[in-house]
């Protein structure tokens, strides 16, 4: 298999490179597939690719369009990666959707992917499960969902939809207007606000906590993963005190995997890995991964 050329075709329309305050350029498929040519002689292909290739490997199926993105108004360029969701910008709520629109059948059920990030890990979902599950992605990022919005419109996926939202704030008014159940809730490598004082910024509160049990089908999941061991144990803290509700799943029999001896899974149950996943695991990281279900109320 001729590595160079997949990646340069599939790598071309993502690298950029800023050449002046208002424009950009891409950097051509010819320049990318001498680049790998030149430095793949005796070298490992990981170490070639770089995880921003791995992740367009991966996900190269999809056939994203990038180019696209550089004709409408998204401006990828300039975004911050992590933002403050206490300001009051992002405390508004987000506006409900007609669910009969936005989803070509309302009453299948819901996957809520909190954080979605760029929105390729649920879009990958969403195109293996066109008539069994609805997917619904909320993101503080704007542009990211703007884009994420393009992509499913150009792959004419009607089982998926991306929102910006701050889910601490909209998570509950969302699910609890929806049509049908939710029976899977995925919140991956959320932020981790490594300062004390801004631990509060993490997504994973007890309020939400509280509103995904709350709307959660009885025999619906939940799966929480992060890099940051930290993180992962205060996620996973949230969720084993509501034991009463919820039991974690050491071993997941659809797909055999099996928890370590700490109660992680060694590897993602979804099928495809997320984009954070890729570069984590590429740079030597660890990820946490834990999975729940909903009791059964008569249980």
């Amino acid at each position: 298999m001729n590595y160079a050329a997949v990646v340069a075709a599939t790598m071309a329309p993502m690298i950029q490179r800023r050449v002046s305050n208002k424009a950009q350029t891409l950097i051509s498929p010819r320049i990318i597939k001498r680049f790998l040519n030149n430095n793949s002689r005796g070298r490992n292909l990981g170490e070639v690719r770089g995880s921003p290739v791995l992740v367009a490997m991966e996900y190269s199926d999809l056939n994203l369009d990038y180019n696209s993105i550089n004709d409408t108004h998204i401006d990828m360029g300039r975004m911050r990666q992590h933002v403050n969701p206490l300001t009051s910008t992002f405390m508004v709520p987000a506006e409900i959707p007609d669910w009969k629109q936005v989803y070509s059948d309302p009453s299948l059920p819901l996957m809520v992917d909190i954080g979605t990030g760029s929105g390729r890990f649920l879009i990958w979902l969403a195109n293996k499960s066109p008539d069994t599950r609805n997917y619904l992605g909320l993101e503080i990022r704007r542009k990211m969902v703007e884009r994420a919005q393009l992509w499913i419109k150009e792959m004419a996926l009607s089982n998926i939809y991306f929102i910006f939202a701050n889910a601490a704030v909209s998570f509950e008014q969302l699910v609890s207007t929806y049509p049908g159940p939710l029976m899977f809730v995925s919140i991956l490598c959320p932020d981790p606000y490594f300062k004390k004082r801004h631990h509060k910024r993490r997504v994973v509160q007890k309020p939400l906590v509280d509103s995904i049990l709350k709307y959660l089908r009885p025999g619906g999941q939940v799966f929480v993963q992060s890099d940051v061991l930290e993180v992962a144990i205060d996620m996973r803290s949230q969720f084993d005190a509501e034991s009463h509700a919820i039991q974690h799943i050491d071993t997941l029999d659809s797909s055999g995997i099996l928890c370590d001896d700490k109660g992680w899974l060694p590897s993602n149950p979804m099928g495809i890995r997320t984009e954070r996943e890729i570069h984590a695991e590429f740079e030597g990281a660890k990820v946490y991964r834990r999975m729940y279900q909903k009791r059964d109320i008569f249980s």
